[in-house]
């Protein structure tokens, strides 16, 4: 080999030793960086000169130029990474359900300090001492006071859970708005990875390594599907539908409830839409929705992955009440919230109606046809209704005639005023309507009249003969013992109001457990494939210092070598000189 040539081998063994120390001192700065993926030198040989062509030969006689550093390449396992982002968004799926279930515990559990179970026992409390003396001033403002506080704290209890099915909401919003934006990064990391990686040359690590960290952090809040292009693009779908693609991000949209405020996420690219007088557009979600939230939660069918969906299920669609326990209750079953409070607004209302009913039946309220005049003075039959003829200063009566209430309704009237055909006056029971709210005797639309607040008196709890209403008094202390209510149409067990709010509680705790034990195995099993992932894309301070050394040898190597070849052609050059 020429001597002029051989400064090619160590010229070239400086420069890869240089590259391939660089690239290890790149490893160790890195170490704690997360997302960073250790990069491996790979070195190759120069091309060969041909000296001679010789078919007898078994080779051609070639002199090699050397070494050369040929990339640095990404250590990563495809099927670990797939591995991780599936089941890091499992994970995330029953954290958001356990945080969720833990926040009900607190809301259940504890307020301002004092369970609310304590209210429910100072009522019951209250119920029992009136049965022992009914017409008591002081058992019958005991009871009104009871009464007062068991609504006040129910509607607290709700209003709580009702708090935090909006954060959950805004928590919504932020995670699309986070994802969103992760779309268009991926699409920018798209195209300068692509940019520099077009000659074939370079190779875009770092820019690789925030675009998987990109995926890893979109794996924990949906369930993705991803994969890589010959040019380098990654599309990422979503739900099955396509979120990244070619040089577009389909951009998730925000439907907003108008009764609600609740956030519903939708593709606007699958979506009709129809444009209004402003020139917005007024879409129809119903086929364009990201999440299918009617499909059973189950590991086998993969439902359970992502956070974002998570946090969709937990806070509902709308604010439950008891009208949703009988009639849509497979709706609000997998919901945590709304489960809850249909269950509680169950109990308040189950409370309320039936101290109700039996004031009134003891207040001579009965079922039947009536048969009223109409604003036009036209007879009208109401049908199966429950009412009575007003008496002012009657038993149980309110001033103004009308059967008390211990529980009114707070912006409609329990009861409404008729003329009957018979010319006398009558008071009719406004039955409930599932489809007005403010019909329903629920939590947040409770109060105790302002007139019986101000005289409990007023309940008197004596017959018009005189005597105690101890059967009134008896059947209140009775309706809290009878075991006739369910937490729902699932739960076969009937318990009584003392123990409903109990067996309540006890429900979600069990469910809080059963979340959270799913949730602690869940994490074991994203630690064991993230500790195996690690292993593959992790740098390693020992194996990096060994690389350190090697390099920092051959380095020296390559000078030692350079500098034999610069004695060699100086001493030539001065003996030819002489």
């Amino acid at each position: 080999m020429p001597l002029m040539g051989s400064l090619y081998v160590g010229a070239s063994g400086l420069q890869t030793s240089q590259s391939a120390l660089n690239t290890t001192a790149h490893n160790l700065s890195n170490i704690d960086t997360t997302g960073y993926t250790r990069q491996q030198v790979q070195l190759s040989a120069r091309r060969y000169v041909t000296l001679s062509v010789d078919p007898k030969s078994v080779n051609n006689k070639q002199v090699g130029l050397g070494v050369t550093y040929s990339r640095a390449k990404q250590v990563r396992d495809y099927f670990l990474d797939k591995t991780y982002r599936k089941e890091s968004g499992r994970s995330m799926f029953y954290e958001v359900s356990t945080e969720v279930m833990e926040e009900v515990e607190s809301q259940l559990g504890e307020m301002n300090g004092e369970a609310f179970q304590n209210t429910i026992t100072d009522f019951w409390t209250a119920i029992q001492e009136l049965s022992k003396d009914p017409a008591s001033s002081v058992t019958q403002g005991l009871l009104v006071q009871r009464a007062s506080e068991f609504i006040l704290k129910a509607s607290s209890v709700y209003d709580g859970l009702a708090s935090y099915q909006d954060n959950l909401n805004y928590q919504v919003k932020t995670q699309v708005d986070k994802i969103n934006a992760y779309g268009k990064q991926l699409l920018e990391l798209n195209d300068r990875i692509r940019a520099i990686e077009a000659g074939g040359i370079e190779h875009a690590n770092d820019l690789r390594d925030a675009r998987n960290q990109i995926l890893d952090e979109l794996g924990a809040l949906t369930d993705i599907r991803y994969d890589e292009d010959l040019e380098g693009n990654v599309w990422v779908q979503i739900e099955g539908v396509d979120f990244v693609k070619g040089g577009t991000c389909y951009e998730i949209g925000l439907d907003v409830d108008a009764t609600t405020g609740f956030y519903t996420p939708f593709w606007p690219q699958n979506a009709d839409y129809t444009i209004q007088d402003d020139g917005t557009r007024k879409y129809n979600i119903e086929n364009a929705k990201v999440f299918n939230l009617d499909r059973e939660i189950s590991s086998d069918l993969n439902t359970d992955i992502g956070g974002l969906k998570s946090m969709l299920l937990a806070r509902g669609d709308h604010r439950a009440n008891y009208t949703d326990i009988e009639g849509n209750y497979d709706q609000v079953s997998q919901s945590i919230l709304m489960n809850v409070q249909a269950e509680f607004d169950q109990l308040i209302h189950n409370v309320v109606t039936k101290v109700n009913d039996i004031l009134a039946e003891a207040s001579g309220v009965e079922q039947g046809d009536l048969t009223v005049l109409d604003e036009n003075g036209n007879e009208i039959t109401l049908s199966n209704v429950r009412y009575c003829e007003s008496k002012e200063g009657g038993y149980l009566r309110m001033s103004d005639g009308s059967p008390i209430q211990l529980f009114s309704k707070a912006t409609t009237e329990g009861y409404t005023k008729y003329t009957g055909a018979d010319g006398k006056e009558y008071w009719v029971y406004n039955e409930e309507n599932a489809e007005q709210l403010d019909s329903l005797y629920t939590c947040g639309n409770l109060m105790i009249h302002p007139e019986l607040m101000q005289q409990p008196s007023m309940l008197g709890f004596r017959l018009p003969d005189g005597k105690e209403d101890l059967a009134t008094a008896e059947a209140l202390k009775a309706a809290f013992q009878e075991e006739e209510y369910t937490l729902n149409p699932n739960v076969r067990k009937k318990t009584s109001f003392v123990d409903y709010y109990t067996d309540l509680v006890s429900q979600v705790g069990n469910s809080g457990y059963v979340q959270r034990s799913i949730y602690e195995n869940q994490t074991n099993t994203v630690e064991g494939i993230c500790s195996a992932r690690e292993q593959v894309v992790g740098v390693s301070s020992d194996e990096e210092l060994s690389n350190m050394i090697k390099f920092q040898n051959a380095y020296n190597a390559s000078s030692r070598y350079i500098n034999v070849l610069s004695e060699m052609l100086e001493h030539i050059i001065n003996t030819l000189g002489m």
